[in-house]
């Protein structure tokens, strides 16, 4: 049991198209109705939000609750990684994929039941996150997973879209980027062991999940130390258009144009393109990127 305290609250003022409202007065009181004394942070800009996070978790609350989707979690992540201050989420997003990788509620009705309770009872959750580098630049954590190829390109056309709303937006993102599909040459670095090669996807997973439900990493386990490496080779668009379905039904490590590896520290070389984690924009080629074990608690 944890004394009545304070728990720091961030909210995406875009996230639930309209929802978010309802559920932030919901979270608010049932904080309060648990003795919990809710702070919420101001958050007019991604820099703003940030600052104040940091500012919170610097004074130690009981946690740092995110309301909104996974863009909001992964600010989160930027203020909390190795402190030990606990992230609570309550999902308003459209693709959720940090808590549906982790098997945590995806509505927020329960979700709050459930961060209230571990606020309460004392239940914690440690597991690993990925943390991407290079000289001269800010550390981006993150919880799901990092890309640096075509499904980089994916979420940069789907982050700009303002239609169809949801995952559906991928889908669509997936399907031009197919239409103007090019591999790149890269040179990976894997716990020092060198590999050049060709690929259309790139993407090392913390957990499974992107782009709205899609498990490009399936065997990925936030607690094993390791991240997870998927790479595709160059391939036609027909095939492209069939691995989408093999990835849904998380398949695709079977085809013949799919690799698996893993390792706990991955550089990646290639053309200054920007990588993407958790969905959010992030380093531009060359990064390295390391598996940090228990850099995050979770209320769970």
């Amino acid at each position: 049991m944890i004394d009545a305290s304070e728990v720091a609250v961030l909210v995406n003022p875009s996230a639930g198209r309209g929802r978010r409202a309802g559920v932030v007065a919901d979270v608010i009181g049932r904080l309060r109705a648990a003795r919990l004394t809710p702070k919420l942070l101001p958050a007019p800009d991604r820099d703003a939000a940030l600052a104040v996070c940091r500012e919170a978790v610097a004074e130690r609350p009981a946690a740092l609750v995110a309301v909104g989707g996974d863009g909001t979690v992964h600010l989160a992540v930027q203020a909390v990684a190795g402190t030990g201050v606990p992230l609570g989420v309550v999902p308003i997003g459209t693709g959720n994929d940090f808590v549906g990788a982790l098997g945590m509620p995806v509505a927020p009705e329960p979700a709050i039941k459930a961060l209230v309770a571990a606020l309460r009872e004392g239940h914690r959750r440690v597991i690993d996150l990925g943390r991407s580098s290079q000289p001269g630049a800010d550390d981006v954590w993150y919880g799901t997973v990092l890309s640096a190829g075509l499904d980089a390109s994916i979420n940069e056309r789907a982050n700009r879209l303002t239609w169809p709303k949801g995952p559906r937006r991928y889908d669509v993102s997936i399907l031009a980027e197919i239409l103007q599909l090019a591999p790149h040459d890269y040179k990976l670095v894997l716990d020092g062991e060198t590999r050049e090669l060709s690929a259309m996807i790139i993407a090392l997973g913390n957990t499974a999940r992107y782009g709205g439900g899609l498990p490009v990493c399936p065997n990925a386990d936030p607690t094993d130390g390791l991240l997870d490496l998927t790479v595709i080779s160059p391939i036609g668009r027909a095939t492209a258009v069939r691995m989408k379905s093999l990835m849904r039904k998380a398949r695709h490590l079977d085809h013949p144009a799919v690799s698996h590896h893993r390792a706990r520290v991955v550089e990646i070389h290639g053309e200054p393109r920007p990588t993407y984690a958790d969905g959010e924009r992030g380093l531009a080629l060359p990064v390295t990127v390391e598996c940090v074990p228990g850099a995050l608690t979770l209320l769970a």
